[in-house]
């Protein structure tokens, strides 16, 4: 959520508007909530003025499952996610060919771990983290290329996520980099 600034409540933006919709398009298709109540709980999250009748619109509603995978897939092309987009638990990335960049510095990570198994024909792929994480891509098969990755020489343990990778990548280079802010 956004910080309030002195003697204002605090704005709700754009992304967690997104991610309460998924929320509830989720809740709805595993059959927690009917159809009437989800459009009602959807008028409310796009309508919301308060921090409170924002809240209240996803109260009742199951946690997410942890075990589930997201995936994000092209037979060819580019796959480009960043800015304030939600990262799941556990994400597979496929393509056949092209580039991947996953930009995680200003994404949403509710997680302490975050596992994003790679299944990459050819082409590149660049994921950059958060500052503070702590990254793990001993479980990355590269064909080809090695895996670029340095750890910042001034990191905190467990101030940041575990972003773990793996995978397999045939022809091309995966290169993680820390965001610099």
């Amino acid at each position: 959520m956004t910080i309030p600034s002195a003697g204002r409540p605090p704005l709700i933006s754009e992304s967690d508007r997104d991610a309460a919709v998924q929320r509830l398009q989720g809740a709805y298709a595993a059959g927690h909530i009917s159809h009437e109540e989800l459009e009602a709980r959807l008028d409310q999250v796009l309508t919301a003025k308060t921090h409170s009748e924002f809240v209240s619109a996803l109260d009742a509603l199951p946690e997410e499952d942890p075990g589930t995978t997201s995936t994000i897939a092209a037979a060819g092309g580019r796959i480009k996610r960043r800015g304030g987009w939600r990262v799941p638990r556990n994400l597979k990335v496929e393509s056949a060919f092209g580039k991947v960049r996953l930009d995680l510095s200003r994404a949403v990570i509710e997680h302490p771990v975050v596992d994003i198994e790679l299944r990459l024909g050819t082409g590149r792929a660049t994921i950059t983290v958060p500052r503070d994480a702590v990254v793990d891509v001993e479980g990355v098969q590269t064909g080809w290329k090695d895996s670029l990755y340095k750890p910042p020489r001034r990191s905190r343990p467990g101030a940041g996520p575990t972003i773990r990778i793996s995978g397999a990548m045939g022809f091309g280079r995966l290169t993680v980099r820390h965001a610099r802010r």
